[in-house]
């Protein structure tokens, strides 16, 4: 199958995006693997794919599928390349554009600084939204957040007891607070954490380092995608855990290794703001096999 695609990025976090305006491509999520594969395929940390509008109301659908090919809730990068690509494609020209993800209805649109701004959606706080089954019912309280014991057990090392503020963006997030993201080992405690079956459904875990009460730095462990360059809905989720814990003003600026995002929320149940870059590297055209 000879299928036309478009390689974006939005700091550095990176996407195959595919125009399933007109008909369904089927792919199998062995399919969307080989995709995501850097030798193999094109390579990216997620699949995005543009579909036709599901009910009124809204302008469009939009599917996400992680490298590993597991279709996953939420991609707030992800979100940004799409306005971008359906403008770039004469997909639509509305300078708003409503879109069904598959749990929520994103807004998204360009503020007079060029960015995508993406309306995220309220964060939710609550266990069974995560979801996450607690280890310990004892949570430490700072400020309005509540931190859970998270007792993981590296390889090749013994328990570690970690602290993680948690946070759903429409997808799980555990955040966890460290001194210097640089010297934290990602690679080490991001799958450690990902292997606690207190997540039934997975968490992204990010890393933050707060630089001062409007900066932070964030390097996120994601879901079927390891350690990305930046992760959307972690940004969101890291500022928002660090407004929870008394520790951040309602507007943030968020320091990636991609670069940089802005995060705004004013508490409670009002949106989350994430605006940030959005980019097209090159559009090409791909043989997928039929069984990779």
């Amino acid at each position: 199958m000879r299928v036309p695609f478009t390689k974006m990025q939005g700091a550095g976090n990176d996407f195959v995006v595919l125009d399933e305006t007109r008909a369904l491509l089927g792919l199998s999520r062995a399919q969307y693997r080989w995709l995501a594969d850097r030798h193999f395929g094109v390579g990216a940390d997620q699949i995005l794919s543009v579909r036709p509008a599901p009910e009124p109301g809204v302008d469009f659908a939009y599917a996400i599928h992680n490298a590993d090919g597991q279709e996953v809730e939420h991609c707030g990068n992800g979100a940004r390349c799409f306005l971008n690509f359906v403008h770039e494609r004469g997909l639509s020209t509305k300078p708003r554009v409503r879109v069904r993800t598959m749990n929520r209805v994103l807004e998204l649109s360009r503020n007079d600084r060029g960015e995508v701004l993406v309306d995220m959606g309220a964060p939710r706080l609550e266990l069974d939204q995560i979801p996450y089954v607690p280890q310990c019912p004892f949570p430490k309280q700072m400020g309005q957040a509540q931190q859970w014991i998270l007792a993981v057990v590296p390889p090749g090392g013994g328990e570690q007891i970690l602290y993680a503020t948690l946070v759903s963006m429409g997808n799980p997030h555990a955040v966890l607070l460290v001194d210097d993201v640089e010297a934290t080992d990602v690679a080490m405690l991001g799958p450690a954490v990902q292997a606690l079956s207190s997540f039934p459904q997975g968490v992204n875990v990010g890393f933050m380092q707060v630089v001062d009460r409007s900066a932070i730095r964030l390097r996120v462990y994601e879901r079927g995608a390891g350690e990305t360059l930046a992760c959307g809905t972690g940004a969101c989720a890291a500022a928002v855990a660090g407004m929870q814990l008394g520790l951040l003003e309602p507007d943030v600026s968020v320091q990636t290794r991609g670069g940089p995002l802005r995060v705004r929320w004013e508490g409670g149940a009002s949106p989350v703001q994430l605006a940030g870059p959005a980019t097209t590297v090159f559009i090409g055209e791909i043989e997928i096999p039929e069984q990779p």
